[in-house]
């Protein structure tokens, strides 16, 4: 007897036939680009050194983009993702952190505790989790100690740097979903979920961003995204068309939107004048630092994020839902929690 053929199966099949492209959107982004040869352009090959984590924030790439929980289309045009902050950390986390490999005692490495959990093929569901310290992040610990030690000791690993906190349930539990409602039609929920014995502050910054492909001498125009309600944007690029991306909490409720241009802060890294007004840090500039200023009043860039905050009770989520479509929406999350009810049925229907 035949098996029953599942939604995820006829999907992959119309895929396959090119009826339907439900691969085109997928989690095509990298958690961590930096340190790579892909964006190395050193006279000696050496990548960690010449992108090290800390210009990623501040330094525009040029074949690739990163992202914690990345969600973006196959040609890697426009990209979402997540950042946080626990107002303890001195930058916003936006991507991964590790080791460049002459900083760890065993080479290269990832310090992060991140878990895939659940996924189809054509990605019309996933599931990710991240776990984010209520403590100070220990970028300074984790590189100190792991120089320090020899070839022949063990890794310091995050779990040693932040054994007390851990013990002590002083973590968020970040679940990053994402579902399709169509092949164009993209849900992002975003949950986190206090461990800790008491209330803590967090910040979710889910993103949207144009990589950049026009300050390489293509001649190629900035695609914009511009401000059209409260918690929703617009905007049209010349190989996408138009789309429509939103942002809310779960009772409905949004958030102030920070726009910047995804252009290099020549000024911090090289010390050279900035080519415009505001550059890929002015988000975590505003929110870690309060700058304000670094942000466009105009509501436009090619580059926002939506600005949502809360303490969270221990053993309570607070939650994020995002909405990322090629048709315009006077109420983007009446079908919210139904299609994502659907997608994880049918992703557990496959598996």
């Amino acid at each position: 007897m035949l098996a029953r053929l599942t939604a995820e199966h006829q999907r992959l099949a119309d895929s396959e036939a090119r009826r339907a492209d439900w691969k085109k959107w997928g989690p095509y982004l990298s958690e961590r680009a930096w340190g790579t040869v892909r964006e190395d352009y050193s006279a000696h090959g050496t990548a960690w050194d010449y992108f090290p984590h800390d210009h990623a924030r501040s330094r525009t790439y040029r074949w690739t983009e990163d992202g914690l929980g990345g969600f973006c289309n196959r040609f890697q045009n426009i990209c979402l993702a997540v950042a946080l902050w626990n107002e303890r950390d001195p930058i916003l986390k936006e991507r991964l952190f590790g080791l460049a490999g002459s900083e760890g005692n065993h080479g290269e490495d990832v310090k992060e505790l991140y878990f895939y959990l659940d996924g189809t093929p054509t990605h019309a569901y996933m599931k990710m989790l991240y776990k984010y310290p209520q403590v100070e992040f220990p970028y300074t610990l984790l590189v100190e100690e792991n120089r320090r030690r020899g070839r022949g000791e063990p890794e310091f690993e995050l779990t040693d740097a932040l054994r007390e906190a851990l013990v002590q349930g002083r973590y968020f539990d970040v679940l990053i979903e994402y579902a399709k409602a169509g092949t164009e039609d993209i849900l992002c929920r975003i949950s986190v979920g206090n461990r800790g014995p008491e209330p803590a502050p967090i910040h979710i910054l889910p993103h949207l961003w144009y990589r950049n492909t026009w300050s390489w001498g293509y001649g190629r125009r900035r695609p914009h995204l511009k401000a059209i309600a409260p918690g929703s944007v617009h905007t049209d690029h010349r190989h996408l068309g138009e789309r429509w991306w939103y942002a809310a909490d779960a009772m409905g409720g949004s958030a102030p939107l920070l726009f910047t241009e995804n252009e290099t802060n020549e000024e911090r890294l090289f010390n050279w004048p900035n080519p415009t007004a505001y550059v890929k840090d002015g988000i975590n500039d505003a929110v870690v630092q309060g700058l304000t200023d670094r942000v466009s009043p105009q509501q436009t860039g090619s580059k926002v994020a939506a600005h949502f905050q809360a303490p969270v009770l221990p053993g309570e989520t607070f939650t994020v839902q995002v909405r990322f479509t090629d048709n315009a929406r006077d109420n983007p999350f009446h079908d919210f929690e139904r299609v994502f009810e659907q997608r994880t049925g049918e992703a557990n229907e496959f598996y």
